[in-house]
């Protein structure tokens, strides 16, 4: 690549980026029902002719949902999918209809901030939410590819008033990353480069701001096992390190879909111990991290759409 397509990316990729700023143009000026109906309809399609999605997505919601009936966690409507075929099946077509709702949520993003967060969200948990904004200072907050992945930023920029800074993988076309910073910027979510996310989520710490990261996968392959639903499953360790090197209070983040339009959202504070190594402080606080995790997913694992891609390591060398 030349140092000139360096700098403006393919022409296909611009192409690409008018075309994804259209589409957003579309999905937020289309009634709020009719799109969502879209968006299920273009899940229905993927599910059926996206195999080897299925039986990926359908084996890690099938260890997720054994998980849920051992331990009678969760929603206990999603049980019964760990022993009967129908009804794991009844889940993972609505996992499919789910992660099209969250495409469609990142078109609508711009129309998502301010009053429609705050009107739209039940906060299960208002104490801790409360207890997590009445200091001013800085806060670290970990999401997952969970529900609706731009709510609880919309939320957080809402209720406190602070820009959030969160890591973001490049994007080969550099139109398209920069469609993403800008409307990620106009409500007040800050996009920087994945591999810059350590000195700008510190950054954003010292000026007493919010850092937000994503951290149900592991990307760079780079995590620390940790049992995650019953096995062995590597986690970035991004978070735990933050946490241990700022002092700075980390709260498990979430926000899943009720009815149409609307959602829960639920807050959980994870601590760094204080006693032990730095390794294992680092290691206990994802070990916490996790179990957080595992209590959220379990209240709508179909709605967990990390389980389109690789988590355990004995299912990528399947």
């Amino acid at each position: 690549m030349t140092s000139g397509q360096q700098r403006t990316g393919s022409w296909r990729g611009r192409v690409a980026a008018r075309l994804l700023g259209g589409a957003s143009w579309v999905a937020c000026h289309l009634p709020e029902r009719l799109a969502i109906s879209l968006a299920e309809f273009a899940g229905d399609l993927w599910y059926r002719f996206a195999p080897a999605k299925r039986r990926l997505a359908r084996e890690n919601l099938r260890r997720v949902v054994t998980w849920m009936a051992a331990e009678r966690a969760g929603d206990p409507a999603a049980w019964p999918a760990a022993s009967d075929p129908v009804e794991l099946d009844r889940l993972l077509h609505s996992a499919f209809r789910h992660y099209a709702r969250n495409y469609l949520e990142t078109m609508r993003a711009p129309t998502m901030g301010g009053a429609y967060v705050t009107e739209r969200t039940t906060i299960e948990d208002p104490a801790v939410v409360d207890a997590a904004f009445a200091e001013k200072g800085p806060v670290i907050f970990v999401g997952l590819h969970f529900g609706s992945l731009e709510l609880p930023g919309l939320y957080l920029v809402e209720r406190s008033g602070r820009p959030v800074t969160t890591p973001m993988e490049v994007i080969d076309e550099p139109a398209i990353q920069d469609w993403f910073v800008r409307t990620r910027n106009v409500v007040g979510i800050r996009l920087v480069d994945l591999k810059l996310a350590r000195s700008e989520l510190a950054g954003a710490l010292e000026r007493g701001e919010i850092a937000g990261l994503v951290a149900d996968r592991d990307i760079s392959g780079g995590g620390v096992k940790v049992s995650f639903f019953g096995a062995q499953a590597p986690i970035p360790i991004g978070p735990g390190l933050l946490a241990q090197q700022s002092h700075v209070p980390a709260f498990v983040a979430g926000a899943w879909r009720t009815t149409p339009g609307r959602y829960r959202g639920s807050l959980e504070r994870i601590d760094v111990p204080a006693g032990g190594s730095r390794r294992e402080q680092i290691t206990a606080f994802l070990t916490a991290e996790v179990a957080a995790f595992e209590r959220l997913i379990a209240k709508a694992p179909d709605q967990w759409w990390a389980v389109f891609f690789p988590i355990w390591r004995d299912e990528a060398a399947a």
